[in-house]
């Protein structure tokens, strides 16, 4: 396999950490992201980019709580990806998804089970890998919140650890193609409203703790350990305690 590994989406939050595992694993990666030049939803710049690339590991990402424009970004995205790497040889596409896309039927997840379904589709050889929530989560509903209040959502997750879903993603990428591989997840469940308050808590800051059910079909779901790994997961080290006290 060629030395040269794609990460499509290397500027965000996991995409800067595969970067680094790829070179720690002794190839070279290519960033694809829009300040590389390389714009996934309109094609503009794959081409190129994917000269001489033997695997890709997508991990792009849309910001929004909207099924249509979720479901959207995923099918330009991955069909454009998905031609571009075929028309180049790559030989291998690695795919980050999530713990209960298939199951729990938020709007941002109907996205990530089409990218699923176009990947296995596809004309290049595959790996999908899901995995749990991140450990910076919390954190993020607490930066999405308009102050001075923190949404905490009453959910059981199991987070993991970033930076051991970039390990996962590039050893599978440096690996044959495996189909849908293990889920992966931290090494124990958490409850995200009491995440939310031991980042609060770590930070300093004055904010009142909104918790927010989930609710309607996803909230069953959910309810129902749909964001929980299943039977023979790959069970990260890190617990989210150890990660608040390092970040």
């Amino acid at each position: 396999m060629s030395t040269k590994i794609a990460v499509a989406g290397g500027t965000g939050l996991v995409g800067r950490l595969v970067v680094d595992e790829v070179r720690r694993a002794g190839a070279t990666p290519v960033v694809i992201a829009r300040s590389a030049g390389v714009d996934l939803v309109s094609g503009e710049g794959l081409a190129p980019a994917l000269d001489g690339v033997g695997a890709v590991i997508d991990v792009s990402n849309v910001d929004t709580l909207s099924a249509k424009r979720s479901i959207a970004f995923f099918e330009a995205a991955t069909g454009n990806l998905l031609a571009a790497e075929a028309a180049a040889g790559v030989r291998h596409h690695v795919a980050l998804s999530i713990v209960g896309s298939d199951r729990v039927d938020l709007p941002y997840y109907l996205g990530k089970r089409r990218q699923e379904d176009l990947v296995a589709a596809g004309p290049v050889p595959w790996t999908v890998l899901r995995a749990t929530q991140f450990h910076e989560f919390a954190g993020q509903l607490i930066d999405r919140s308009p102050r001075p209040l923190a949404l905490a959502l009453r959910m059981r997750c199991q987070p993991v650890a970033a930076r051991e879903v970039a390990v996962e993603l590039v050893a599978a990428a440096v690996d044959r193609p495996a189909g849908l591989l293990p889920d992966l997840a931290g090494p124990r469940p958490e409850a995200m409203d009491a995440m939310v308050r031991r980042v609060l808590a770590a930070r300093g800051g004055g904010r009142l703790v909104v918790r927010a059910p989930m609710v309607g079909r996803a909230g069953r779901q959910t309810k129902a350990g749909g964001l929980l790994p299943g039977a023979g997961a790959t069970l990260g080290t890190e617990t989210f305690d150890d990660w608040l006290a390092r970040a």
